[in-house]
């Protein structure tokens, strides 16, 4: 019945078991915590685990590569998923959110005089001064840090990179926030530079490593997302990106705006509906013939077969429904599709729980804890 969703493709170079992907997740938990939730998605079956925001530098924030703690971190969480046949991709990306910003709102955040949804909006007004003003010599320097943290990934065990599209990337591509006067700014060619050379730099790294791109969308009818490529510039920013190097796309909705649109609950106004993002993938399907990943409201293992069986997509990412039931795959495979818990898009434990500083979680998981 899923015959689609369990068979093997050929993912911009990569060869993948199955169709299903784990999207790049913020966690919030400890590492080992952490691992065990990775652990448990590479067992369950998924055919790769992307790993969100790997810094292409050294970082007080994140796990780097870039220092001998992070490495190892990386290394122990690729022989994990190696061991249960899972490929692990490394989702490269430079924040554009301007530090001197964060710090000052700081003394607010903690003494909760500042919400941490009015804080992300702060700093989200600052990302387009930053980006203007950034100087070139820091810019050749990222561009740089997307080859070596690529390098790194590469020897960390990783069998993938994704350049992120969003946050640095997506930042220079938005005529919203990118109001430069050089070559990285102005016209669509130029706003699409820095995520083309940061491809570059990538493919000049490590030569014969796929790279996936997330080409986060903007819309404006209605306007959601504030970077990213909007729609009607994919036509200029496709090409060039395939041009060099990319190997396969990752399609979503562009952020930089409230987190519940990037992550809709079924109760959204406008993407509540299964499969909220594919439409995109049908835009960015006319300039290129390179596979398509979608991601966004995918719970459902039925609408998830026929969209992979048309074509429309070759992989689904998911993160909600997978954290719902790390089991999925298995239980499609094995036969019992019905007793897969099923995300219902609340948010309230994953996103919520994030929010609230608690980790990212989910309903389910008590009920999972006694089925244990």
């Amino acid at each position: 019945m899923y015959e689609t969703i369990l068979s093997p493709v050929d993912y911009g170079g990569l060869r993948l078991k199955n169709r299903i992907l784990f999207a790049p997740t913020t966690f919030g938990l400890s590492d080992e915590e952490t691992l065990a939730k990775y652990r448990a998605l590479a067992e369950g079956g998924c055919a790769m685990i992307i790993v969100g925001d790997v810094p292409v530098g050294k970082s007080r924030f994140e796990k780097s590569l870039f220092d001998a703690k992070g490495f190892a971190f990386y290394q122990q969480l690729a022989e994990i998923a190696h061991a249960a046949d899972c490929k692990l991709c490394a989702q490269l990306h430079q924040s554009d959110s301007d530090l001197l910003a964060m710090f000052k709102y700081l003394p607010a955040v903690l003494t909760k005089k500042l919400t941490p949804d009015q804080l992300r909006e702060k700093l989200n007004d600052a990302v387009g001064p930053y980006i203007t003003k950034l100087p070139k010599r820091k810019l050749q320097t990222i561009l740089d840090g997307f080859g070596k943290a690529a390098l790194l990934a590469r020897q960390a065990g990783f069998d993938m990179v994704q350049v992120h599209g969003d946050r640095m990337c997506g930042s220079f591509s938005s005529a919203l926030f990118n109001h430069r006067t050089d070559e990285y700014g102005g016209s669509a060619e130029n706003r699409a530079r820095f995520a083309v050379e940061a491809v570059r730099a990538v493919r000049t790294a490590v030569p014969e490593m796929p790279i996936d791109y997330k080409l986060a969308v903007r819309q404006e009818d209605p306007h959601f997302g504030n970077a990213g490529v909007a729609e009607e510039e994919l036509s200029v920013f496709v090409p060039l990106l395939e041009q060099a190097g990319v190997t396969s796309f990752h399609v979503t909705l562009a952020n930089h705006s409230a987190l519940e649109d990037t992550i809709p609950p079924a109760s959204h106004p406008y993407f509540g509906q299964p499969g909220c993002f594919l439409k995109f993938c049908d835009e960015v399907r006319q300039y290129t013939a390179l596979p398509l990943c979608g991601v966004g409201g995918l719970n459902d293992p039925d609408f998830v077969e026929q969209q992979l069986a048309s074509g429309r997509i070759q992989c689904a990412a998911m993160s909600r429904p997978l954290l719902a039931d790390p089991d999925l795959v298995n239980k499609l495979k094995n036969g019992q599709a019905a007793q897969i818990h099923r995300c219902v898009r609340c948010n309230k434990k994953c996103l919520g729980g994030l929010m609230a500083h608690q980790g990212t979680r989910c309903i389910y998981d008590a009920l999972r804890a006694k089925e244990a």
